[in-house]
Formats: C-alpha cells, structure tokens, sequence
C-alpha cells in the first residue's frame, strides 16, 4: 500500500487549517511586523516552512520520488544546510548564535523552538500533515504575541508549556504505536520495494544523507549474494536463539523490530525475508522527531549521519523548556492510553533487532552556557519519569516475555582498509558457537568455586576492584555467570554475572572507551559497597565539565548507581582484529565488551525478568539475576531500577590479573597478565600472540 494513502482521510479534514496557518507564514516574509532583533529569526524560521510545504506537495504528488540524484541532492542540502557545520556558527539553531542576536532570556528558547519545526522534514516526507499544521498554528501563536513590542518571555514559555501537553497523545500516542504495529510501512516500503541499486532511494527517508550511506550502501550492493545472507541469518539467528536461551516463547510472537542505519538496507531486505521465515512481520520506524520521545544519548530507529553531532548535543535537553510533574503525570497518562489501544500488538511484539554501526571519528563536544539544561529538580524528576514509562510499557510488553539481538558493522569512514575491517567483522560475527561455549563454561567452573573475584590493571591503569559474588547453596545445579555465546549480543564471547553489592569495591580506569557517541578519555570510577561514589574524566581540561559529561551520558544523571553487572570478556579474535588495525577506539561497546572485563553501572543484565529461570547449556541455573537493591522490586519497583545499563570495559593491553578467590582464601587465577590461565581456554591465547 502506498503509505500516503493511509493519511489519506486524516490530511483531508486538517488541511483547512494547514492551509490557514501557511497563508499567514508565507506573509511573513513580505510583511514582517515584529519588533527587532527578532525580525530576521520570523523570516528565516518562515522561510524554512515555506520550503517544507514545497517538499509536502512533492511528495504528495509523487513528483519527489521523480526527480534525479542530483536534484534530490540539492533539496537535501537545502534541508539541513543551515545547520551543518559551515553554517551552524549562524544558524538560529545554535543557541549561542540564538542568545547573540536574541539575547539571554529569548535565544535559548527560540532556538528549542527552531529545532522542533525543523522536524516537519520527516512528517513531510511520512505525509504526517497533522504534526506539520500544530507546528505552523504554534509558530503563529507566538509571532502574532510579537506586535509593536516584545512580549514577556514567560508568556511563550507557558504557550510551550500548554502545546506539548495538548499534544502528547499526538506525539507520545503515535510514537507508541510506530514502535509497535507492522501496518506503519513507511520504512519497510523504501526497503523492500525500491531499486536498491539506484542510490536516489537513500533520499526518499527524509533523513540527512552523506556520502557515508552512499558508500555502504554501495558496498553492499557489490557483495556476493551469499555474503548479504550470512550476515542477514547471523543476525536473525541471533534474535531466534535468544527466545531459546532465555527460555522465552517465541511462539505467538508476531513482530520485531528492525533498526539499523541507513546504507544497510540489502542486508535489511534479507533479514526482513528471514524473520518472515519464523513468523515475524518487521516493524520499521524512525529515530524520534519529537523532543519530548527523544533520548539524550541514544537514537532508536532508522536514521542517517548526523549533520551536526553539536546541534544534537546543543538540544539534548530542549525539554527542560516544558518538563515539570505537570507534564509527566500527562505524558504517563497517555503513554498508558497508547498502550491500552495497541496492546493487541504489544502482546504479539517479540522485541527489537538492532544493526550498529562504527568507524566514526570521535566527537569531542562543547559545553555551551546557552544551551537549555535541565535544572537538579528536572533532573530528579527524568529519572522518575523515565521509571514510571518502563513500568507502564512493561506491563504492556513484559520483558519476561521479549528478547533482542544486536550486531555492529563498520562504516567507510573508519579508514582506507574499511573492507577488510569488514571482512574481519564478519568473520568475529560468525565464530565457532559450540566451541566458545565450552571454553567458556571452563571459566565459569572455575568462577563458581570463588567468594569473590579480584580484577587489577597494568601499567598505567590503575583499576584495583573486589567483586563479591553470590553463594552457591547447591554448586551441582547452581551457577553464578551466564555462558553468553552468540545469540542477542553478537559477537559472541562473554561470561557474566549480577555481583553482590556489600563487598564490591574499587577504583575502575580505562583510557579511552566509547559509550554512545562520546569517547572518554581516562575515565574513572569509584565504588563502595557496588555503588558508584566518585568518577570523572579527561574529556575537558576543567574536571567538572569531565564529571558533567560522565553524570549525563554514563549515570544518565543520577547521582550513585550500582555496579549491575561483572563479565569477562573472551573474544580475543576481535581484540586481535583492533589491534591489527588499530581501531580499538573506533569500535563500539557491543564488540569492545568481548574484549575484557568489562562492568556495567545501572539495572541488573536481567532488570524486570528476574523471576525468569536461566539455565546454562550445561543445565545449571544462574542465580545470580538480583542484588540487594533490584530484590526491593517486590515491595516498590520505584526503588529498584534506573531504567540504564552501560558497560565499561578494560581492554587486555591494561589488564593485569582476574583471579576468584574461595572461602579458604586460595586464588583462582583466570587472567595473569593479559593472558588466560584456566585449563581449557588456552586457545583464547592464540590471537594475542602479535598483541
């Protein structure tokens, strides 16, 4: 079905009011009657919408979708060539450009305002005219309270404010809904049905196209056919097998979430014919638009580069222009309504399959005085918020009975030997499951004899930690670490556990890892008892813009989290690999984490399907899927989760010794000086020897 023809009925009885809201907006250039300095801002920002409607009557008329490359590529730069780099510096999208003409009251708030209509290029290209026209009414609302003086900052503030509450079924309703029924093909039609091989088709998303998706996207397309299948069914395996792992029921499941990022989607197609195989419909969405389903530090859905990683980092908090109680008690109550009208399909959703990407160079971000920040109160209240919005969805989509998988490839930008990082990427993707698992239920048995487990760094890293493990009643039928092999984390190659808190303690280093976007530079963090009481970074020559920047995208701003999991991390080939071609900072958290003990800070590994049994492949049950804080679920779930989960790893070149120690006080070596010592895992050696 043509996706435009499901918005067929809903444009027809809005467009009166569109078409209202756009007289007045193509006036503006004409006959501009706001005081100065905000003359130009109402010009530009009109302008833009102006060009929007163009784009909506484009691709309304089908006449988008015949136009050639190079036309396609002119309307991409005119769309996002205000705030890419070379123009950003004076793009009203900048808040510091914005505070500049605007001043210090007005700048930060208008800027927020710009960026959230310049989300009409995806509603344009989904033919979503109802969230184009209640942006054009806002920004009429707030040009006509500009008469022959400026009007009172509060009172746009508060008109903000009344807008995302009238609105958040709009938003939160219909982001509801994307995440979860098939019927929304937008994505899925550009994948499926277009000419994979005529790169015009990168434009038909809406999303900023570089020459990096058409790169990989070319690359892909000259790959064997064979080649596209055993990355589709290693990824799609992946998904099937956790289902089968965890002990969770496949059957009746009737959907998956398909993300990934563009360039990717003749790997996509197959995995989309894949899971059709197992009974699954693919639902494919959009990284969020609105500000109010956005999250700080990760975008989940399809999306392209980002034109300017600075522009995102300047608006990651452009809610705290609207957040209060207020506005969280609204957007709960209607993310509960969404999920009561689509839970039919919440019920059917099986859970997300994820294609990372990496190679990027790192992003060192500037802090701006401009920029909106959420205050210690809003911080507070994001943290609760986004606890109430996981209760409710699980009670929806209980995580007891979902899974996922995700897997990472490399984009061209990681440098001129990109393809045969590729083919080595592949190759760590698809090692041997059977024998990894038994290597690794070699460490586990010795794991399993300790109290507690001892982890120090080499060199200049100075990590020194204690992790204390649980108590085995019945060590025949009882484990503490989980054998995860190559099922939802891909690549394989990890063991892991939920430590017990009292008793963990230590200093944790590592001199540069990626999390998210951001590369951090020496990162420390402290625990007592398993929870985190000191950290900081070298990403900044002032501390405490390092330790703001670790509190907002590693403690996703609380102020303590527990230590939510120990592993170590067995995939020696891939360390190997990004030795080789020294990539090591270039590689995501999903494939560094194979390469080292790594820690996660946040929810347990098994945060809302504790009471789920798990059993290794040798049939031992993994006990350890609580700790003293996430146990306080059965009296007040508030109380037990932080709705995060972020791994830090130590790669091998830092480690020194992992060792358990046993209630006699003997030592249980696994690692001595980056190498592996249990009998049985010898091999893990191997790829180390050149390292």
């Amino acid at each position: 079905m043509d996706y435009r023809v499901f918005f067929e009925e809903m444009n027809k009885g809005i467009r009166e009011r569109f078409d209202r809201a756009m007289d007045k907006i193509g006036a503006i250039g004409q006959e501009v009657n706001a005081p100065e300095p905000f003359t130009r801002y109402f010009v530009k920002v009109s302008d833009f919408m102006v060009m929007i409607e163009q784009l909506y009557e484009a691709v309304e008329e089908g006449r988008y979708r015949t136009l050639l490359l190079p036309q396609l590529e002119e309307w991409n730069e005119m769309l996002y060539g205000d705030i890419m780099p070379d123009h950003y510096e004076e793009s009203y999208a900048n808040p510091a450009f914005a505070v500049a003409m605007l001043g210090d009251d007005w700048g930060p708030v208008m800027a927020a305002l710009y960026t959230e209509i310049r989300g009409q290029i995806a509603f344009a290209m989904e033919s979503r005219l109802t969230e184009i026209t209640v942006l054009n009414e806002l920004f009429v609302e707030i040009f006509d309270l500009f008469g022959e003086s400026v009007p009172d900052v509060g009172a746009v503030k508060e008109l903000l404010h009344r807008f995302y509450t009238d609105n958040r079924e709009l938003m939160v309703g219909w982001r509801t809904r994307e995440l979860l029924d098939p019927a929304l093909t937008f994505g899925k039609d550009i994948v499926m049905n277009c000419n994979l091989e005529d790169m015009r088709y990168l434009y038909y998303y809406g999303e900023y196209v570089s020459e990096e998706e058409a790169k990989i996207a070319d690359f892909l397309n000259h790959l064997p056919e064979e080649t596209i299948d055993k990355m589709a069914r290693t990824y799609t395996e992946g998904y099937r097998r956790g289902f089968e792992v965890m002990g969770k029921k496949l059957e009746g499941k009737k959907s998956v979430a398909v993300i990934y990022e563009l360039g990717f989607e003749r790997m996509v197609r197959r995995a989309v014919e894949l899971f059709g195989e197992m009974g699954l419909e693919a639902v494919i969405f959009r990284a969020p638009v609105w500000s109010v389903n956005k999250n700080p530090n990760r975008k989940r859905g399809f999306h392209g580069s980002s034109p300017n990683k600075q522009y995102e980092y300047d608006h990651r908090y452009d809610t705290a222009l609207y957040l209060d109680k207020a506005f969280t008690d609204h957007k709960e109550a209607a993310l509960k309504a969404a999920h009561e009208q689509w839970k039919r399909q919440g019920r059917e959703y099986g859970g997300p399959a994820v294609i990372e990407t990496f190679g990027e160079e790192g992003f060192a971000p500037r802090n701006k005085r401009e920029a909106l920040a959420l205050s210690p109160d809003q911080e507070k209240l994001t943290i609760a918020h986004a606890n109430a919005c996981t209760r409710i969805s699980n009670e929806y989509v209980p995580g007891d009975e979902t899974s996922f998988t995700i897997i990472a490839f490399p984009k061209p930008s990681i440098g001129e030997k990109f393809k045969e990082i590729f083919d080595e990427t592949i190759r760590i993707n698809t090692l041997d499951y059977e024998e990894y698992k038994k290597i690794q239920q070699a460490i586990i048995d010795r794991l399993d004899g300790a109290e507690y487990v001892v982890v120090t760094g080499k060199g200049a890293n100075r990590t020194n930690l204690r992790v204390s493990l649980h108590s085995l009643h019945d060590p025949k039928r009882q484990t503490n670490f989980e054998n995860c092999v190559a099922d939802v984390n891909i690549p394989l190659g990890e063991v892991f556990t939920s430590p017990v808190l009292a008793g963990t303690e230590g200093i944790l280093e590592v001199s540069s890892v990626y999390i998210g976007n951001f590369q951090f530079k020496n990162l420390v963090m402290e625990f007592k008892d398993g929870k985190v009481i000191y950290y900081g970074c070298d990403n900044f020559e002032d501390k405490e813009a390092g330790r703001a920047l670790v509190k907002q995208v590693i403690m996703k701003n609380h102020d303590t989290l527990p230590m939510g999991e120990f592993a170590i991390g067995t995939n020696t080939v891939a360390y190997a690999m990004a030795q080789r071609f020294d990539i090591v900072d270039k590689l995501p958290i999903l494939i560094v984490e194979k390469m080292g003990p790594h820690f996660a800070v946040g929810d347990t590994c098994y945060s809302w399907s504790e009471d789920t049994v798990i059993c290794n492949p040798d049939g031992k049950e993994v006990i350890a899927r609580d700790n003293e804080i996430s146990i306080l679920r059965k009296e007040d779930p508030g109380k037990a989760y932080f709705s995060c989960h972020t791994d830090i790893t130590i790669p091998y070149r830092e480690l020194g010794e992992i060792y358990g120690v046993d209630r006699h006080g003997e030592k249980l070596p696994v690692i001595a000086d980056g190498r592996f010592v249990v009998p049985g895992a010898e091999k893990l050696n191997e790829a180390l020897k050149d390292c």
